[in-house]
């Protein structure tokens, strides 16, 4: 019996917005697909208070099948490496898409800005809505269908509820401070990633400093795609998809 594909989604999102792929990869991969909602996103109605990445970790654990095969977006990929650490029966392979160990920029380490997530913060307060649809813009980014993917992903995480507003404070300070590192380089299970050279939330400057942490990692970069390879070069994706599973 093959593992469960379990798909997790990134911050401010849901689990709709993997609705554009997922029946393709149902196709692809007979061992079943299963999108989730993170911890307060979405339908998920359970949210830790205060939100910490190891209780909300804790939470999604609860929900996967023993030796689960955890394709982690974005922050979606902190919540993958984190639950391989300390729940290890549940994860049998991560698939990073567009996700590191480590989010924030410092010397050494290409990341975001830190003046980048504060002012998402800033905006989220007064503008969440707008907020979220700028960062929605972002993920469409070197997409030669970015205005229509993004109409088309609005509509897809509409069909979800919104989310709860202390878990978005929370995964911007879980990207902002979670450094997750020394877990990449002694990861109990094989990690493969797919990143897009465009990005430019995970820099792609930030693949060769992964490689030292874990000379095992294996992952493939599609060239004109930006944060969101999934969206914007979707056949490309699914190719690589296929032969990481």
């Amino acid at each position: 019996m093959q593992n469960e594909l379990v798909l997790l989604h990134g911050w401010g999102m849901n689990q709709g917005v993997w609705q554009l792929i997922q029946p393709e990869l149902e196709f692809l991969y007979s061992g079943g697909v299963r999108s989730l909602d993170l911890p307060g996103f979405g339908n998920s109605i359970t949210c830790p208070s205060p939100y910490t990445l190891h209780d909300a970790a804790a939470l999604l654990s609860e929900e996967l099948k023993p030796q689960s095969i955890l394709m982690g977006w974005s922050l979606g990929g902190l919540f993958a490496l984190y639950i391989a650490k300390h729940w290890p029966d549940k994860v049998s392979k991560i698939i990073l898409v567009a996700s590191t160990p480590f989010f924030a920029e410092q010397a050494h380490w290409p990341g975001i800005k830190a003046n980048v997530l504060d002012q998402f913060k800033e905006q989220l307060v007064n503008h969440r809505e707008k907020t979220i649809e700028r960062f929605l813009a972002i993920q469409a980014m070197g997409s030669e269908s970015a205005r229509e993917d993004i109409k088309q992903l609005k509509q897809l995480l509409n069909r979800y509820g919104a989310p709860n507003a202390e878990a978005l404070i929370a995964g911007l300070d879980i990207l902002q401070n979670e450094d997750l590192r020394d877990l990449f380089t002694r990861c109990p299970v094989s990690v493969k990633a797919i990143f897009g050279r465009l990005d430019a939330l995970v820099p792609y400057r930030a693949i060769a400093e992964m490689l030292i942490l874990n000379p095992e990692f294996e992952y493939e970069v599609l060239d004109k795609a930006s944060h969101a390879p999934f969206i914007s070069h979707k056949k490309e994706f699914l190719s690589i998809a296929k032969s990481m599973l």
